[in-house]
């Protein structure tokens, strides 16, 4: 995957593609991010619909919370395993035919999980789970870095993680549809018939991008020569300001261990929403599984507009830091009322879509700031490690809150140590050092 390439010497070359570049990158992101969106919608949910099958399957297979806290965490130790690597194979084959093949993969393995009928079943499945789904987002991440400059990274990273509030959107009254209606249904539980068909969708989707995914700006036939050139040109502005191109100076690079300290933190808030969430709105006095997956969209509906605004919001600025901190304490008030109201479900939902919105919306304007320090390369093994080392809070954080609930049997434990990793965060954001804002001042301000 190449990035931009320079322009040719003459007045006028990118005249017609410079006299309305806005209705260039809206053309651009009408192609690219519904598709990408879909793909990672199904990502999402294939991801987290484990959370509504604990709704019976744990009591079908007489699963502890810690047992099921290990299976949903499981899931991420493969993906981190896997995903440097992967990163690193799509930087050698092109986005199209590794995408294809992940989104192939991990919709076998997920229907697969039809056939979980004991713990180790069930810790295997999540873990090949892991390394099937690894690299598509930061492959996706890194896909987008070369068609889009930073100074508009932060709306369209934005408007591509509307996929992880749309999951839960769609998602939870569609695996609470599933789960009733097929309650009864032979040969399989209801909980198995939604592995299955919620599995199917992303192998679909994995011939689609094959068949319709552009590597790179070149290789896209719907665009026009002064297009292209446009779209080389804001890309190729930036590029000195990026950091080294190898492998290794992503490793080296102590920014890359700060960033992920950061995105650990979050992350942990975030599967701490999305694994317990069905279990949280159950306890508050909701049985019936269609009307858990109702309530549970809630938050999710709400975080869709949010995340399109603060991104919006944040290009603007040109301010990434002070936007993420503020949502940062947004998101610890939301989990500290989540333990003040568990028992009354509307309240209880208010609390919860708080904590939702706010980790939905800080996630992308965390990802503004890695691709506005590497390229070549580096971006590829830097953002895919940054992602694997932060992820790994997938991991613990549905363990700890099992193991947490197991062992107080209480949720509160678990929402208190989700709430103090919030303030962590913000303070590893505000400790973001001095050179690497200048650096994302610097690109932003070049590309306006």
């Amino acid at each position: 995957m190449s990035p931009a390439h320079a322009l040719p010497s003459g007045e006028g070359a990118v005249s017609k593609a410079d006299r309305d570049p806005e209705r260039l990158y809206r053309r651009v992101t009408w192609r690219l991010l519904p598709l990408l969106i879909v793909c990672y919608t199904f990502a999402y949910l294939d991801r987290v619909n484990v959370g509504f099958a604990k709704l019976q399957m744990v009591a079908d297979l007489k699963f502890s919370d810690t047992v099921y806290g290990l299976g949903a965490g499981i899931f991420f130790i493969g993906y981190v395993l896997a995903e440097v690597p992967s990163n690193l194979v799509l930087h050698k084959l092109g986005a199209r035919r590794w995408i294809a093949r992940i989104l192939v993969t991990w919709g076998i393995l997920s229907a697969a999980m039809l056939v979980v009928n004991s713990p180790t079943s069930f810790y295997v499945l999540r873990f090949l789970l892991g390394v099937a789904e690894a690299g598509f987002f930061p492959g996706i991440i890194y896909y987008l870095m070369h068609w889009y400059p930073a100074s508009r990274r932060g709306t369209v990273l934005a408007t591509f993680y509307l996929a992880a509030p749309l999951s839960g959107l769609l998602g939870g009254p569609v695996s609470g549809y599933i789960m009733t209606a097929m309650a009864h249904t032979p040969p399989f539980t209801a909980w198995q018939w939604m592995f299955l068909i919620e599995g199917i969708p992303a192998v679909l989707l994995g011939i689609v991008v094959f068949f319709t995914l552009d590597d790179r700006i070149d290789d896209a036939k719907w665009l026009s020569a002064d297009e292209k050139l446009r779209l080389n040109a804001e890309l190729a502005s930036e590029q000195h300001q990026a950091a080294s191109s190898t492998v290794g100076s992503a490793f080296r690079d102590p920014r890359t261990w700060h960033l992920s300290a950061i995105l650990f933190a979050i992350v942990m808030a975030m599967y701490g929403v999305f694994f317990w969430m069905p279990t949280l709105v159950n306890e508050s006095g909701i049985k019936s599984p269609l009307l858990v997956g109702l309530l549970s969209a809630i938050p999710y509906a709400v975080a869709i507009p949010t995340m399109i605004l603060i991104g919006r919001h944040s290009d603007r600025r040109a301010e990434r830091r002070f936007h993420m901190i503020g949502l940062c304490f947004t998101g610890t008030a939301g989990f500290l009322l989540c333990v003040l109201w568990q028992h009354q479900t509307w309240p209880l939902l208010f609390a919860l879509t708080l904590a939702t919105a706010a980790v939905m919306a800080t996630l992308p304007l965390f990802w503004t700031l890695p691709t506005a320090i590497f390229r070549g390369a580096a971006a590829a093994a830097g953002i895919a490690l940054i992602n694997s080392l932060g992820v790994t809070a997938g991991f613990v954080a549905p363990y700890m809150v099992g193991f947490l609930r197991d062992l107080t049997k209480s949720p509160n434990s678990g929402l208190y140590v989700l709430a103090s990793l919030w303030v962590i965060a913000a303070v590893l954001i505000y400790k973001v050092p001095a050179q690497m804002r200048t650096q994302m001042a610097n690109v932003e301000e070049l590309n306006k």
